[in-house]
């Protein structure tokens, strides 16, 4: 069976424990893979590698950074079915996921970060008579970056790239469920000619390498994305330290629909931002609120598309839904599904594992679930599930529809179907989102600002946001 190993100071290497932990195929549910489990003795080897490799990058213009970052772009396009394969076998999902969306999401990271770097300038300041303030952006130094399951090279790159291009070293740790293209990603980075040390990939828990990261003195700044509960926890911790942050957690977004809309555009995309990556996106609308004179229109077209939805093991070309990642987040989804039935609420398809032929008889799949008759305020529509479980709940008017919307611990990302051009406006400026799609979904564009509100995180990425989070901003005054 194959032992992945860490990336550091350019070379792979077992953990210093000689301890691992096993990999799961999520679509099998057998271990195909053996994980190191690192500690702190790893991140302190690593650190030392990137304080050396630091004044080497950090003192490279932005141009050569910029063309070994389009390099290492181009090498993970040159391995593109090796690493599409990879996510999917490691993830659970569909294939053709892979393919048209994480692996090649990986690739426009680092190349427009890469890109971003040669175009990011300073400000000044003139004072008349007196002289000019100008502001400098110096990389902070090291930093360590924390990716979640879900999209695994797509949101590993989409910290690593800003990181580096800015100039910092890099101490990154994947999840630990499915770390095997973050494995591959160093041999992409060598061959690009990254100098030794700048990046280094650690596996392993979050309790072990990762506290071990955020807790690390040299350290500088963590930029994290996963869960809230985690994200406090690396708050509490880190705050005393002085670390920069930048925490993308939870979701609960809701998703409204006017009877005003374009219906069929809707309830295509609709499909999509329910239930794309078997729900397990943190902008998937979860919480469907539907215009009561629409909504049974609604409610049968859209339950009969989810019913013919097709849930296969993630090499099939028709497969629509592959497995969700691992057997305990399984269990979770379904018990919200339970707990839904508790509460009062109608299952009006789905809501219980699917079981495919051998060899796929293990794996982990869930049939995609619509739940009606639920109290806005319930569990089910105020906990994050992250699973292909969706709720549908009538509305009249839009200050009954904004109370519900805003009515969760969150405020990730929202969804407005209209044809009312100020109502569309209006809604979008009362929700309380960092992100607000109107008659469309997931439509993304790396240059703007990227995070939420309330227990959604702390900052945000891409484009110049990212960049700046990456470095420290020093102001220098010249007088007269």
């Amino acid at each position: 069976m194959e032992k992945l190993q860490n990336f550091i100071d350019g070379a792979y290497c077992a953990p210093k424990s000689g301890n691992y932990i096993d990999n799961y195929e999520p679509a099998t549910g057998k271990v195909y893979s053996l994980i190191p489990n690192s500690d702190a003795s790893d991140v302190e080897t690593a650190v030392q590698a990137a304080e050396r490799a630091y004044p080497i990058w950090s003192k490279m213009s932005a141009e050569d950074r910029s063309a070994v970052l389009i390099r290492l772009s181009e090498g993970i396009q040159a391995r593109m079915d090796e690493f599409v394969a990879a996510e999917s076998r490691d993830n659970g999902k569909p294939v053709s996921l892979a393919a048209h969306v994480d692996i090649p999401r990986a690739v426009s990271n680092f190349h427009f970060f890469a890109t971003a770097i040669v175009h990011f300038a300073s400000e000044s300041h003139f004072m008349e008579g007196v002289g000019v303030n100008y502001t400098l952006r110096k990389p902070i130094g090291i930093v360590g970056c924390i990716s979640p399951w879900n999209l695994p090279l797509y949101l590993f790159s989409w910290k690593i790239a800003p990181a580096l291009a800015a100039g910092n070293c890099v101490i990154a740790k994947p999840s630990e469920i499915t770390p095997y293209t973050a494995y591959l990603l160093g041999q992409v980075a060598k061959d690009a000619g990254l100098p030794d040390g700048v990046l280094n990939i650690l596996h392993g828990e979050g309790k072990t390498v990762g506290d071990a990261i955020i807790k690390h003195q040299k350290i500088k700044a963590i930029s994290f994305t996963g869960g809230t509960a985690t994200g406090e926890y690396i708050a509490r911790t880190a705050a005393p330290m002085f670390k920069k942050l930048s925490l993308e957690l939870g979701g609960k977004n809701p998703n409204i629909i006017f009877a005003d809309c374009d219906f069929d555009d809707m309830l295509n995309t609709t499909l999509r931002s329910s239930f794309a990556n078997q729900g397990q996106i943190c902008l998937c609308g979860s919480r469907i609120f539907i215009e009561r004179p629409l909504y049974e229109r609604f409610k049968e077209a859209f339950v009969a598309k989810v019913a013919k939805t097709v849930v296969s093991n993630p090499t099939d070309p028709k497969a629509i839904l592959g497995a969700v990642v691992s057997k305990p987040h399984m269990e979770k989804v379904l018990s919200y599904v339970e707990l839904a039935k508790q509460e009062g609420g109608t299952v009006l398809t789905g809501g219980e594992q699917v079981q495919l032929d051998a060899p796929y008889n293990e794996g982990y799949y869930i049939r995609p679930t619509v739940i009606e008759g639920l109290a806005y305020d319930c569990r089910t529509n105020q906990e994050e599930i992250f699973g292909p479980v969706v709720t549908i709940t009538p509305f009249d008017t839009e200050e009954e529809v904004l109370l519900m919307a805003n009515s969760t611990a969150y405020g990730l990302a929202a969804t407005v179907w209209t044809s009312d051009l100020k109502r569309a406006h209006r809604v979008a400026d009362e929700l309380q989102s960092g992100i607000v799609w109107l008659n469309s979904w997931l439509v993304r564009d790396l240059r703007t600002p990227f995070g939420g509100m309330k227990a959604s995180g702390v900052g945000r990425e891409g484009g110049w946001e990212a960049l700046r989070f990456f470095t420290e901003a020093k102001n220098v005054f010249v007088k007269y």
